[in-house]
């Protein structure tokens, strides 16, 4: 068989990492992508013959230092960096939601357009991990609400856009996750949780994995994950 390649960003913990880990073990070779490169040593050091490559994906930079190392056919491109800021609507400022639509919204879809050939050459799957935010918003995290559910809009016509092209595209809604994104929207609402009632990024990771096996004649839209019990 002729080598798979994957590329992740967001890889350096949380779902990123765990859907790293699942594509190696599904035969990928993996590019991680993130800011901080000691966590994506530590997690490419996991991963066999694993490439690890750091950028800040908010910045046009950034995204073509991404776009550069990527392979020249791409099976899988997962979308699993994003950003999180809390507050009331009436007061979050200008650039508070620039920051988060740079992060949540456009850097992804800039990183697909730079790798659309690739993944053309490989009849490829682009997964954006997404959040059930985008489906029903609640107080105080409207703005990444907003990004998110832009995100969701944008996959959907992607999709329609694409799949002539042989390109699929999966958008995936996790609950709450046992993630360091959690550690910080827990923090802003001054609560603590039974982490055992959290998804585990491993959960997340392994419902990608399901859809991506799928034969190419089948497509995986839409996947919503939660919690058994509210959290």
């Amino acid at each position: 068989m002729a080598p798979r390649f994957a590329l992740v960003t967001g890889a350096g913990s949380g779902i990123g990492r765990a859907c790293a880990a699942v594509l190696a073990e599904d035969g990928h070779r993996v590019t991680l992508v993130g800011r901080r490169l000691a966590l994506l040593e530590a997690a490419a050091a996991a991963i066999p013959g694993a490439l690890a490559v750091a950028a800040d994906l908010a910045t046009d930079a950034g995204v073509g230092t991404v776009a550069d190392a990527a392979p020249e056919r791409l099976d899988v491109l997962v979308h699993a960096a994003g950003a999180f800021r809390y507050g009331p609507l009436a007061e979050m400022p200008t650039a508070a939601w620039r920051a988060l639509d740079a992060v949540n919204l456009h850097a992804p879809f800039a990183l697909t357009a730079r790798c659309l050939p690739a993944l053309r050459r490989a009849g490829g799957t682009v997964v954006f991990v997404n959040s059930t935010a985008a489906l029903r918003g609640g107080p105080n995290a409207g703005a990444y609400a907003a990004s998110k559910s832009a995100l969701k809009a944008a996959a959907d016509v992607l999709r329609q856009e694409v799949n002539p092209l042989g390109v699929r595209v999966l958008s995936i809604f996790p609950g709450r996750t046992d993630t360091p994104m959690q550690d910080e929207v827990l923090a802003a609402e001054n609560r603590t949780v039974d982490r055992s009632t959290l998804l585990d990024p491993a959960d997340v990771a392994a419902m990608i994995g399901a859809a991506l096996r799928l034969p190419r004649r089948a497509e995986v839209t839409d996947i919503t994950v939660r919690p058994t019990q509210p959290v």
